[in-house]
């Protein structure tokens, strides 16, 4: 019993079950645990690298259940298959972590997955402006450009827009009222990277891989701040269980993994990489350039990222994405964590 298998590829799981990865089992199904599976939410991005670690490492082996993963491309879908309890655990983002603890489901964020993974991107010619400058330096740019400075990025609500708002706010600008700088919503890393490439905007507020991929491309738009510098212990991609599943041992077994694929990441970013393309397919090489990001740190413990998560929070409550602010104490249950 609870022999490691050597890792199955995800192509391997996803030509197996239609568009599901399932992995295990550790011999006792279920054990005691009353629980006999765990569905898993996951999305393809850097923040969830933890999943494709534990999945191609083989340690769901070590977890009295099955583990069936589902992938999906947005965090609104995850909240909705959570909510039709069709989820047990989700890796995705903060905010679409809140809407659900919002909306009574019986849930909460037990571990972080990375923290400050964000950065604020801009066309190289602004940065000595800005740096100058600070906020007047949009109004010199829309003037020489007769047009306002474009930044893209994900969905308003969504971490990254949260971070990139925080920002503006915090040098003095406000988006909603300030024709100098636009917001222009755009879904999913590749096309943000796509609009860059395509000189559609003039920055952005994105995670890895897109700042790598500007870099190796020689794209004009390159890092200005990242998130340590912005908001230090930015909240991003975390581990959101059911009630559940918090009150069984899978809770603490899954997190033990959850741990391991952090060490790994952290210690073996050469095989990590190979992960990154298996998982997500991005090629080894640039893939092993993101880990040595400043952008690419990963955790587990989610007291890393609880003292910026307010910040979240406010934010998602002032959207009308949640009723109200939400505390710390009603979104995270760091007691699994630190019963490890």
């Amino acid at each position: 019993m609870n022999q490691r298998n050597p890792g199955v590829s995800r192509r391997s799981f996803l030509a197996a079950a239609g568009g599901t990865a399932t992995a295990g089992l550790a011999g006792c199904l279920g054990g005691d645990t009353g629980l006999e599976e765990l569905t898993v939410a996951h999305m393809p991005i850097y923040p969830d690298l933890q999943w494709y670690v534990m999945e191609g490492e083989g340690y769901f082996s070590e977890i009295d259940a099955e583990i069936t993963g589902e992938e999906f491309t947005d965090g609104p879908a995850i909240i909705q298959a959570f909510g039709g309890g069709d989820i047990d655990v989700a890796m995705f983002g903060i905010v679409p972590a809140m809407i659900v603890i919002d909306r009574d489901i019986p849930a909460r964020v037990t571990a972080a997955n990375v923290r400050e993974p964000m950065g604020i991107m801009a066309e190289s010619s602004f940065h000595p402006t800005f740096e100058e400058h600070g906020a007047e330096a949009f109004a010199m740019w829309a003037e020489e450009n007769d047009r306002p400075f474009r930044f893209g990025t994900f969905p308003q609500g969504s971490v990254p827009d949260v971070l990139l708002r925080y920002w503006l706010g915090e040098v003095g600008v406000d988006p909603g009222s300030n024709d100098d700088v636009e917001i222009i919503e755009i879904n999913g890393a590749s096309a943000v990277w796509q609009a860059i490439a395509n000189g559609e905007i003039d920055g952005t507020s994105i995670m890895e891989p897109v700042p790598t991929i500007a870099d190796e491309e020689g794209s004009s738009v390159t890092m200005l701040r990242t998130a340590a510098e912005i908001l230090p212990g930015q909240p991003a991609a975390v581990t959101l269980m059911s009630d559940a599943v918090r009150d069984s041992p899978l809770a603490a077994q899954f997190l033990e993994e959850h741990v391991r694929a952090t060490d790994f990441i952290n210690e073996n970013p050469d095989a990590t990489a190979a992960h990154v393309e298996e998982g997500i397919g991005m090629p080894t090489d640039r893939a092993r350039k993101a880990l040595d990001s400043p952008l690419s740190n990963f955790v587990t413990d989610p007291a890393e990222i609880t003292d910026a998560t307010p910040v979240f929070s406010e934010f998602a409550a002032n959207n009308g994405q949640i009723d109200e602010q939400l505390t710390n104490e009603q979104l995270f249950d760091p007691s699994v964590y630190e019963s490890l």
